[in-house]
Parts: structure tokens; C-alpha cells; sequence
């Protein structure tokens, strides 16, 4: 049986890849939602497991990301530093940092520590240790104006 702790890890994973099929395919929600639960949330794909993730988690992280992207955008806008613009972002990135910040706007049950070390180490399975920093100095940013 695996943990809480990695179920969620595996839901904020598959929030972020969720989230980047939204933005790349235009996915509707209700479309998305279903395939990943029937086919991607805990099912082996091309010979690789997928972890089993919290469904319930995963499924608050994609529709709240999703029904608050405008503020969230906004705030993580005013973070960049002088001159960037989010449409600059890796579209991966920025799914990382919608569901991060989304996570901590929304989420008051989640320490602050937790979020942004989550949201990291999803940073890492796609991006250099540069990248990750990136992430976590962003999401420290965003927690010091929402918490």
C-alpha cells in the first residue's frame, strides 16, 4: 500500500501533465478528467507503472488550477523577474508553477514547506537542478504573498 504522502506526489505529477495537455490540446475537462482516471492514474504504459495518485487530489488540483488560472497567472506574473513574461515559460514550467501556486492559494491544509518541496521535485523529473530552483524561488515567492 503505498503512503498518502506519495499517492498526492503521484496526483500532483499527473496534475501537472493534466495541466499541460489542457494547455497544448485544449483538452475539455470532462474528457481529461475521465482518461486519466481509466488510463493513466496507477496503469502501466508502454511497460512503465504509473504510480498510484490520490484521485480526489489530482482532480482538485486540475479543475482549481483551471478555474483560477487568471488570478493565478497574475500572481505568479508579478514574481518573474524584470522583462519575463509567463507566455516565456516552458509550458511544462508553467504547469509546475499554476499547480504550485494554486496549491498554496487554495490548499491551507497543505503546510507551505510541503507545497513548494512537492512542486520541486516534480520540477526535477522534467528539468536540470537549475530549473528546480527556479520553481522553488517562485513559489517562495507566491507563499510570502498569499500565506
Amino acid at each position: 500500500m503505498k503512503s498518502s504522502t506519495q499517492k498526492r506526489a503521484a496526483a500532483r505529477l499527473a496534475a501537472v501533465q493534466a495541466l499541460y495537455q489542457v494547455e497544448m490540446e485544449a483538452t475539455p475537462m470532462a474528457s481529461l478528467l475521465d482518461e486519466f482516471h481509466r488510463h493513466r492514474l496507477g496503469a502501466e504504459i508502454e511497460g512503465d507503472q504509473y504510480a498510484q495518485a490520490e484521485v480526489a487530489f489530482f482532480d482538485a488540483v486540475v479543475q482549481g488550477v483551471t478555474a483560477r488560472r487568471d488570478e493565478i497567472d497574475a500572481l505568479l506574473g508579478e514574481r518573474l523577474a524584470e522583462g519575463w513574461k509567463l507566455e516565456r515559460l516552458d509550458k511544462t514550467m508553467l504547469q509546475i508553477l499554476r499547480a504550485g501556486t494554486w496549491e498554496l492559494l487554495a490548499r491551507a491544509d497543505v503546510p507551505t514547506a510541503t507545497a513548494i518541496s512537492e512542486y520541486v521535485d516534480v520540477a526535477h523529473a522534467f528539468f536540470e537542478p537549475r530549473e528546480a530552483k527556479f520553481v522553488n524561488g517562485v513559489l517562495d515567492a507566491v507563499a510570502k504573498a498569499v500565506r
